[in-house]
């Protein structure tokens, strides 16, 4: 999951064959990261695309960000920083469970989670990449039981877009990065991933996905 950047179309069109696939977590097997927090500044009050602004733009946000996603300051700190930063621009919020509060809008998406367990049966290795936002964003999901590999950024201490955590990812997969394809619903985080030779699939939706992986990379719902 990340947070500072919108999505702008696929890393490549290309078809090649490949055999793995990472995953991100909010915004693909989540709704919309980028709309809970839309959701949770109109309920504050914030003007429109406000919280976004930030995180892209004010420097003290945006490090807090950042140190939270690599796991250096823990989500009670985030929480006093930001609403610091929402207060500097005229909100007033209170810091407690903030950035619980900030997700409160994002439900599971079934058809992903679907998509996703029809792979794994048909023996297509899966890597969880994802950027950790507060304290429970995971709360409701098996993470192990949903894929082969698990790397989120406040463990490995790296976070997308960073080739380091893409890497670690491969590694633990045991897959060569020219052999995978990264499906994310930020183009930030699709172009880091390339860096490495790593394809991209800009997620929008899960039957969109499932064509993309299909149609451009030979990934599907085989039989083993």
């Amino acid at each position: 999951m990340s947070t500072v950047d919108s999505a702008c179309g696929p890393v490549d069109a290309a078809s090649m064959t490949r055999s793995a696939v990472l995953m991100d977590f909010g915004g693909v097997i989540t709704t919309s990261v980028l709309h809970a927090f839309e959701e949770f500044g109109e309920l504050v009050g914030a003007r429109q695309g406000l919280i976004l602004e930030l995180f892209r733009h004010d420097s003290a946000a945006r490090m807090l960000l950042v140190e939270h996603e690599c796991g250096r300051i823990d989500a009670d700190v985030f929480d006093h920083g930001f609403a610091d930063r929402l207060c500097a621009h005229g909100v007033e919020v209170q810091p407690d469970r903030l950035s619980a509060r900030m997700q409160a809008g994002l439900r599971r998406d079934d058809e992903t989670v679907r998509l996703i367990e029809g792979m794994r049966a048909a023996g297509v290795p899966i890597a969880l990449v994802s950027n950790a936002f507060g304290r429970d964003c995971y709360e409701g999901f098996d993470l192990d039981e949903l894929a082969d590999v698990v790397v989120i950024s406040s463990e490995v201490g790296v976070r997308k877009p960073s080739r380091k955590i893409y890497a670690i990812a491969c590694e633990r997969l045991g897959v060569d990065p020219r052999q995978a394809v990264m499906v994310d619903d930020l183009q930030q985080n699709l172009d880091g991933a390339a860096r490495l030779g790593i394809a991209g699939v800009l997620h929008t939706d899960a039957a969109n996905t499932r064509k993309q992986l299909g149609e451009r990379f030979g990934i599907g719902q085989r039989t083993r």
